[in-house]
Formats: structure tokens, C-alpha cells, sequence
């Protein structure tokens, strides 16, 4: 039976995997458990939108390891967004407008992308080491509860990934998902959800 950090390292491993090859994976963030893939990678980005049955209208969050990788990512990031970031206390998702160097399709028709920056062990080391931008949207089907531990995502999310991380499986605590503000052209701030 492996501890904890060698459950860590060997899913890190496997999911670095699977990420650089354009697959999907099941993995633990900073709120729920998520759906992912690189945040680059167009066709990868679809497959996300199939396994939750969701239109590609809808728009994905965008998860990083730090708030200058961000920046590569945002046209013009306002001076607001890298204060709110580098500040947030608890998970904090800012939709931005001048999305780049994005999927296409996980760019919403207006330009925008929700973006966050994560502190989860897991899901900041994926970021890191990948280099690139994580898709984290949540392990469900479009339109049924968030489930909140990793018991509770349907088997057919479960199946429909490239890679299921076993690290935090066995964690039972109950995570919200994140706020999410959005930050409009000319200073608008918009509380989307708190």
C-alpha cells in the first residue's frame, strides 16, 4: 500500500502523462474535484465538453499555478484582477475579458475566460509542471449537483477520463466551489457568485 506522498508523486506522474498527450483527467483541485485537460489543447478541451454533456456555449475555468503564468493568457490583465488574486483567502475564479493563447473553444463568444489561480498541493504541482494552463470545471454532468468528495462523482464521469487520480480519493472534506467576480471593462466588478 503506498502513503500519501508516493500516491502524490506516482498520480503527478500519470497525469503529466495523459495532460501532455491531449487526454482528459479526473483530478482533486482547491474546491471540487475536477474535470481536465491543457487548457492549449482544442481537441482536448472538446473531449471535457463530451464527458459533461455541455455546451461548448458555456464557457470552462481556467486553472494556474501562479498569477504571472495568468498573464500570459489575458491581453491586458487589470492591475485589479493581480491584486484580488494575489490576495484572495479562498478560492477566487476573476472572468477576464482578452482571453489568449487559449483553446478556441474554451474562449467564450465574448472573449472572456474565467481564470484561477490555485493553492492545492495537487493541482498547483500539475500546473507547474506542465507549464501550461489546467481546465477545471467540475466532475459532473452538465446540470446534476456538484458532488463535493470523490465517492459521490457518477461512474460514467468516472469512466468517460483518460486518468482518474488516486491522490485524495479517501479525503472526505467537503469543499465549496469557488467566487466568482466578473471583471468588465472600465473598472466593472460583477459578484457572480459569492
Amino acid at each position: 500500500m503506498m502513503n500519501n506522498d508516493e500516491l502524490f508523486d506516482e498520480s503527478l506522474r500519470e497525469a503529466l502523462d495523459v495532460l501532455r498527450r491531449g487526454g482528459t483527467i479526473l483530478y482533486p483541485t482547491d474546491t471540487v474535484w475536477g474535470l481536465g485537460c491543457d487548457a492549449t489543447n482544442a481537441e482536448a478541451v472538446a473531449k471535457i465538453f463530451a464527458i459533461k454533456q455541455r455546451s461548448e456555449q458555456k464557457s470552462l475555468i481556467v486553472l494556474f499555478d501562479n498569477v504571472g503564468r495568468s498573464q500570459q493568457y489575458v491581453d491586458a490583465m487589470p492591475d485589479v484582477a493581480l491584486d484580488m488574486l494575489e490576495m484572495a483567502t479562498r478560492p477566487l475564479t476573476l472572468i477576464v475579458d482578452g482571453a489568449k493563447n487559449l483553446a478556441a473553444n474554451l474562449v467564450a463568444a465574448d472573449g472572456t475566460v474565467g481564470l484561477r489561480v490555485t493553492s492545492e498541493r495537487f493541482s498547483r504541482e500539475l500546473c507547474a509542471r506542465l507549464r501550461r494552463p489546467i481546465v477545471s470545471t467540475s466532475a459532473n454532468i452538465s446540470g446534476a449537483p456538484t458532488p463535493q468528495i470523490f465517492s459521490e462523482i457518477a461512474p460514467e464521469i468516472v469512466a468517460g477520463v483518460d486518468y482518474v487520480v488516486r491522490y485524495r480519493q479517501t479525503d472526505t472534506h467537503r469543499a465549496k466551489p469557488s467566487s466568482i467576480v466578473r471583471l468588465g471593462r472600465g473598472g466593472l466588478v460583477k459578484i457572480i457568485r459569492e
